[in-house]
């Protein structure tokens, strides 16, 4: 089978000198590389851990979870034979939990194995690892000669090429850089080389204001060259849609009535949270004339979501209308009780202020 055709935009300059490229990014990295605790200690399971929690989300919101789970959970058997429920109450804050999930899986999959996979083709046939995942694995932790190309990779790429073209979405931007990722590849260091675009994408070729003077392939760049690489990369972006969600605060006998969501939830399966209107039956009109006692915004992919947590008493509310379980949690036990990262700080929140 023949490689996929790297992009015409594809500068000349930079594949002639693809050598000098691999060799200026990589001397970069290793003088400016950010010391993160999976770099300092590498490991195959903390590459696969670090990679999983990375996903979505930001470094600096990883390392505590990234340094407690590793205590919890310090190998693939440990993670296997952990129960889901201990496994999912120990990502609680990250959001995601699918992750968590398919985590738990893939070390059960890898502890029932003699040995683990070594190429990203292996680690893709593995719960929750997609084809950025398995090459990140598989080229850092195994070696394997697999190109990474993430939002951070495509930007570096599209501006090293001072590509024009217009992409619907981030993924087709991803397959349309594959082919030039694999030809910049420096085969013999792949993992390494893997990290550096990604921490070149991250540290210096910001999306806005990047550090052109401060970036070792500056010479090589013709996004730079053009005057303006903050044009590039060109994705369409989401409109953002707009959600007003009432939340029900409701105190019975010190307990809190929580919803726990069902296990057919892509998102939340078994988690708790401050149950919705609609959970309880009541009709959203008639929470506007309850006290608000907490009004947060936040947003989730594309949508924008206001939460309004309103104090209501338990008679109020009928049966539930929603798939899952309504349970009384006692005021005690809630810190015991996984519920999601942002339902946490609001109870909490709420609690705190009851007793100022």
């Amino acid at each position: 089978m023949s490689s996929p055709a790297v992009p015409a935009s594809a500068s000349p300059s930079l594949l002639r000198h693809r050598i000098a490229v691999r060799r200026a990014l990589l001397r970069w990295f290793r003088t400016h590389r950010r010391a993160l605790p999976w770099r300092e200690t590498p490991s195959l399971y903390g590459t696969v851990v670090s990679e999983f929690m990375l996903q979505q989300t930001q470094v600096k919101t990883v390392l505590p979870y990234f340094a407690r789970w590793l205590v919890q959970f310090p190998d693939f058997a440990a993670l296997a034979a952990a129960p889901e429920a201990t496994v999912v109450k120990a990502w609680e804050g990250l959001g995601y939990y699918s992750r968590a999930r398919n985590l738990h899986r893939l070390a059960q999959a890898v502890a029932a194995r003699p040995a683990p996979p070594r190429t990203a083709v292996e680690w893709q046939e593995l719960p929750g690892v997609g084809p950025y995942t398995g090459a990140a694995i598989a080229s850092i932790g195994c070696g394997d000669p697999a190109a990474c190309v993430d939002g951070n990779v495509v930007r570096v790429l599209a501006r090293l090429t001072a590509t024009a073209r217009s992409f619907p979405a981030g993924g087709a931007a991803v397959k349309h850089f594959g082919p030039l990722a694999i030809e910049l590849l420096d085969t013999k260091h792949p993992g390494a080389f893997n990290e550096a675009m990604m921490e070149l994408g991250a540290t210096v070729c910001l999306p806005r204001a990047p550090r052109c003077p401060d970036c070792p392939l500056a010479r090589w760049c013709a996004g730079k060259a053009a005057g303006n690489p903050e044009r590039f990369p060109r994705i369409a972006r989401t409109k953002t849609e707009r959600r007003l969600v009432w939340r029900v605060w409701c105190e019975h006998k010190g307990t809190l009535l929580l919803h726990r969501a069902d296990a057919r939830s892509r998102r939340l399966a078994g988690l708790c949270e401050l149950p919705a209107a609609g959970q309880l039956g009541i009709d959203e009109k008639a929470l506007r004339s309850k006290p608000t006692l907490l009004v947060r915004r936040r947003g989730i992919t594309h949508h924008l979501i206001e939460e309004r947590i309103v104090a209501v008493p338990h008679s109020d509310f009928a049966a539930p209308g929603e798939p899952g379980e309504l349970l009384w949690v006692s005021l005690g036990d809630l810190e015991k009780t996984t519920l999601s990262g942002p339902h946490r700080r609001w109870v909490r929140e709420i609690l705190e202020l009851r007793i100022l």
